[in-house]
């Protein structure tokens, strides 16, 4: 019989996995990128591509509307007026102070029998992103050509998108930019479109074109826009408004989209270990997901209620609840996109929080933060208005998200790290935004 040398029978088993001493070694853990990008795939996060080019005609004449006062009834506040390009496209106040206000941007106060708007002006950056629904509430929806809003308004049919559909609304809002019945505008004359009823959107709408047709510029701008349209209406406006929005206003190069596309060293080692946080134990990503970080859902996130409120419960604004007559969605409003979130505070539809670390401290323990509001943090003049009793805190409590019930016990370095990723969605171009605003607009309104 032929011998087999032991050397050889100990290869031999050690092949086999048989040999008693022999050690798998384990396998290295994953990297931190690795970890992070098997998170994020699971969320429908993708890079933004660029923006397609608009028409720069119809971006110039949308860029002067604008700017313009002569769209507002008493010819003293345009949508740069709540949505001012030193602050990111918002007015850096917990509620708006619509017509009839004096100041701009956080120095904006009410004018006499004025009331605030009821919910924060929500940054235009990214707002032609192609977004299903719009305004805090999403009381806005639609596409291709299609969209409605409750309570019902004649959009015009065939609007190219739903930011051109959303341009028609703000000039017939009394409080925003129409006025009041018996309201003179600032040179003293009557404001026509205020006398028009709340019903005549239409003829609100024609009213404001004649004030724009009156005034040769405009009626060259919105021929060189609209050429071969016999028939120009505020539809032309608020497209125009809207291929300058998609055209100046949307800022998508930021670090994480940056790390979308590969680039490891896009984000520093913090700002990972904010965002695997943020896709994984903080839960963030279950509303801020998708190519948006948001933007296409709503939840009742335990907001504080600060401000006149509306229609079916006097002093309580119920969010999606108003309109829908509908319990579960009481006080639930639109999760907002998050790229140049840094930029953009306050925070909530009450702009009930100032900085990025009072969020994130909020969400780390939704009841507490609610039940222990300290509205002195609030802008003097908006304080009068917040609901902290009792009753309130347990309504807006009763309907909370189930996601929020619980604290995450997030620590406060873990807290930091959210705070550093959040950063992290900050398009450098979306800090200054001053390149946008023009000299002078045709009304010659200052």
């Amino acid at each position: 019989m032929t011998r087999i040398p032991r050397i050889l029978l100990l290869g031999l088993a050690a092949v086999a996995g048989c040999e008693p001493t022999a050690t798998t070694p384990n396998p290295p853990a994953p990297t931190i990128d690795a970890q992070l990008r098997s998170l994020i795939g699971n969320w429908g996060v993708v890079p933004i591509g660029a923006m397609p080019a608009q028409n720069p005609a119809q971006v110039e004449l949308g860029r002067a509307l604008f700017f313009d006062k002569i769209l507002s009834g008493n010819r003293d506040i345009a949508c740069a007026t709540c949505h001012d390009a030193s602050a990111a496209l918002t007015d850096g106040r917990s509620l708006p102070v619509g017509t009839g206000g004096t100041g701009v941007a956080a120095a904006r106060r009410l004018g006499p029998g004025r009331q605030f708007v009821p919910r924060s002006a929500p940054t235009l950056l990214n707002a032609g992103l192609g977004l299903y629904g719009m305004f805090w509430d999403q009381r806005l929806t639609g596409n291709q050509g299609q969209f409605t809003i409750t309570p019902n308004v004649p959009i015009p049919q065939g609007l190219p998108n739903i930011l051109s559909a959303q341009a028609m609304l703000p000039v017939l809002n009394r409080h925003e930019m129409r006025g009041k019945p018996g309201d003179l505008d600032v040179f003293g004359q009557p404001n026509e479109l205020a006398l028009l009823g709340d019903q005549q959107a239409v003829e609100v709408w024609n009213a404001v074109m004649t004030r724009l047709m009156a005034i040769n510029q405009y009626v060259t701008m919105f021929q060189a826009a609209f050429p071969g349209s016999g028939n120009l209406g505020f539809g032309h406006a608020a497209q125009a408004l809207a291929a300058f929005q998609m055209q100046e206003f949307t800022k998508t190069r930021t670090p994480f989209d940056r790390y979308l596309e590969r680039d490891d060293a896009a984000l520093t080692l913090p700002q990972k270990r904010g965002a695997l946080l943020f896709f994984g134990k903080a839960q963030c990503s279950s509303c801020h997901n998708g190519p948006f970080l948001g933007g296409q859902s709503i939840a009742n996130v335990g907001a504080p209620q600060i401000g006149p409120g509306g229609a079916r419960q006097p002093g309580l604004d119920l969010g999606r609840g108003e309109q829908d007559n509908n319990d579960f969605y009481k006080f639930a409003f639109r999760v907002a996109p998050l790229r140049n979130v840094e930029l953009t505070a306050p925070y909530f539809h009450s702009g009930a929080l100032k900085t990025l670390d009072e969020v994130v401290h909020h969400y780390n323990d939704v009841t507490k933060s609610l039940t222990e509001f300290d509205p002195s943090r609030l802008d003097a003049d908006v304080r009068p208005f917040y609901r902290g009793d009792a009753a309130t805190v347990a309504a807006v409590l009763g309907t909370l998200d189930f996601r929020f019930r619980r604290p995450l016990n997030l620590s406060e370095a873990e807290m930091g790290d959210l705070v550093a990723f959040l950063k992290a969605l900050t398009d450098p171009a979306a800090r200054n935004l001053s390149a946008v605003v023009p000299a002078s607009v045709p009304s010659g309104i200052q």
